[in-house]
């Protein structure tokens, strides 16, 4: 490989969300990668601190056009810059679209399990959360069609956000799902909100696909939100691209985002975006492979070791959904236990709704041999819970 994966970093009192933890503690919990990002985005924000002046910054076209060329060349998808708008991050975009295209009092449609910070951006804006619960039957999660279809025709649901690709269960839609979704929702007047945030990180041969690719249908009544954060573990720069084909649709959302003061970048985001999004394709494909290795480390070492777990085997992201029914039905307790014999801090699943607190979710973004630390813990865990 060319890019190092096995460095093991030490994030410990760096300001961290991620390592602010006790000293003998293993955080495996949020989604952020243990990898240093890829080495263009560290010497374009250098050149840019050299200049040593940060004054106000504007979005200049090249930061469009880096846009269109990523998903152009790694999604096949060429959205036409004119359709997008700078933010400073998926998840004010979605609060900010929330109050501009809903109403107070509103449905707003998630498919649990699902990020819980969705569930934050509508209840925190007088919103209704409505859940289509994805169906998990034999070791898969699907859409519950019939429960969707309702829940988009009624009268008081006027916004979806879907999860493309699916955070926590790690699941690619295919084609002809969302052009299903999309249809559904266009015959209801129902906008869709797809954030594809994790959508670069996905096993061989399992890429995902943009929403607005997929039909017309799908790109007139969609908002989708990019982001280089999730890819290239840049969280804190704090830059995110929404993609609105639909005219009178993206006036909208603009008014909100401008009114709301989402648009104005910092003096690294638009630097560090544009060298991510012309330079980072080879870091990406070879993150994909190590993380892909990692989720068949952990799925291995569970078989063998914890017959009683089982891994869902979703083609996205770095984040393992792990099916804990056959040892217990309250995985924060479980959580709990683990972290506090064992220091290994996991998410339990309840915090995602739907059938979350039967699971548990892990972060397998890290260094093999931090992997197999996590693993030892885990398993440490389990067998402690168990005899209790």
């Amino acid at each position: 490989m060319r890019y190092d994966f096995s460095e093991m970093i030490d994030r410990r009192h760096t300001d961290s969300v991620k390592w602010d933890v006790k000293d003998n503690e293993l955080p495996m919990w949020v989604a952020d990668m243990d990898f240093r990002t890829a080495p263009a985005i560290v010497d374009a924000i250098k050149h840019k601190a050299d200049a040593g002046i940060f004054g106000y910054e504007e979005v200049p076209t090249a930061y469009f056009e880096a846009v269109e060329h990523w998903y152009a060349t790694e999604h096949n998808w060429d959205p036409n810059p004119d359709w997008m708008r700078f933010v400073t991050g998926v998840v004010p975009a979605i609060s900010s679209a929330v109050r501009r295209v809903s109403h107070v009092g509103d449905n707003v449609l998630v498919q649990a399990p699902v990020y819980n910070i969705f569930y934050n951006s509508i209840v925190n804006n007088g919103r209704h959360v409505f859940a289509n619960d994805l169906q998990f039957r034999d070791g898969n999660y699907d859409v519950d069609w019939n429960d969707l279809e309702q829940k988009l025709a009624d009268p008081l649901t006027t916004l979806m956000i879907l999860c493309n690709p699916h955070n926590p269960v790690g699941k690619v839609w295919q084609p002809a799902e969302l052009r299903r979704l999309a249809d559904l929702a266009l015959a209801n007047h129902v906008t869709v909100f797809s954030d594809e945030i994790h959508g670069d990180i996905t096993d061989a041969g399992h890429g995902y696909f943009p929403f607005a690719s997929v039909s017309d249908a799908a790109a007139n009544n969609s908002i989708t939100a990019v982001s280089p954060s999730k890819t290239f573990n840049v969280a804190a720069l704090h830059a995110a691209t929404l993609i609105i084909p639909n005219e009178n649709l993206r006036n909208s959302v603009d008014r909100g985002i401008n009114s709301e003061e989402l648009a104005e970048p910092n003096a690294f985001a638009i630097p560090a975006t544009i060298a991510a999004y012309t330079q980072g394709a080879d870091w990406v494909h070879e993150l994909n492979e190590t993380i892909t290795a990692n989720k068949q480390t952990l799925t291995t070492f569970i078989e063998q070791n914890l017959p009683d777990l089982h891994v869902i085997q979703g083609h996205a992201t770095y984040l393992v959904w792990i099916d804990c029914r056959d040892v217990t039905h309250d995985t924060q307790t479980l959580c709990d236990v683990i972290r506090q014999t064992t220091g290994l801090f996991i998410t339990a699943g309840a915090v995602y709704g739907g059938d979350g607190h039967d699971f548990v979710r892990i972060n397998v973004a890290c260094p093999a041999e931090r992997l197999q630390d996590g693993l030892d813990r885990l398993a440490q865990g389990i067998h402690t819970f168990e005899q209790r």
